[in-house]
This record gives C-alpha cells, structure tokens and sequence, in this order.
C-alpha cells in the first residue's frame, strides 16, 4: 500500500493491507498479530503499525510518500501477496486475465519508458 501521509485513516489501512484492526490485535482470516500499542479512534499511524506488524515500510522522502506491506516471515520471505486480477492484452493483443495463473508462483516484471 502507498500513502502520501503516516495518519492515514482506519479504514483506509484496513482496506489497503488487509488487516483488520481488534481489541485482540491486527487480525487477517484466522491469523492475529497482538498489538501492544492498539489504534485508537478513526486514525492509524502507520509507521507505528509497521513497526508493531513488523512490516516493511519504505520512504520516498522525494516524492513525500511510504510504502506499507506485505507481511513477512522474519522480515526475509512473503508469509503470502495476491495480486489484483487484472486483464492485459498478451503479445499478439489477446485478453490475459492474471487469475488465470492462481495457484502457481509468478514473477511480474514492469517497465515504464519515464
């Protein structure tokens, strides 16, 4: 998830990381994470979250935005990333849905020309 601030609200942390913030802790399906310092009110700081989650969060003080997220195993390895479906044209202009590859390890690579 990118944010152009660290107090973002909670919603917006929720639905960008996908998880849910409880009393008993940041939760995502039947996995919880306790947290020491829990958010309060409609607000999060996500750097507090990151730190408490252990999730990575990188800075582009250049651009004044952070990237959140995924969350790790150890800080070393994906626990799990699925990506948005989307459908691109393949090479020869045919629609490619990603999904169609669920269930297998795919490496995406980007090129932008700017």
């Amino acid at each position: 998830m990118i944010v152009d601030s660290l107090i973002i609200p909670r919603d917006d942390f929720e639905a960008g990381t996908g998880w849910l913030l409880r009393p008993e802790g940041a939760c995502r399906g039947d996995h919880c994470i306790p947290l020491v310092d829990p958010p309060e009110g409609d607000t999060v700081d996500v750097a507090a979250m990151a730190s408490q989650m252990n999730l990575p969060l990188v800075a582009d003080e250049r651009h004044a935005v952070w990237a959140v997220g995924p969350a790790s195993v150890g800080g070393r390895a994906l626990v799990g990333a699925e990506a948005p479906d989307v459908t691109l044209p393949d090479l020869d202009g045919n629609p490619f849905t990603l999904s169609s590859l669920r269930g297998q390890k795919v490496l995406l690579v980007a090129w932008s020309p700017y």
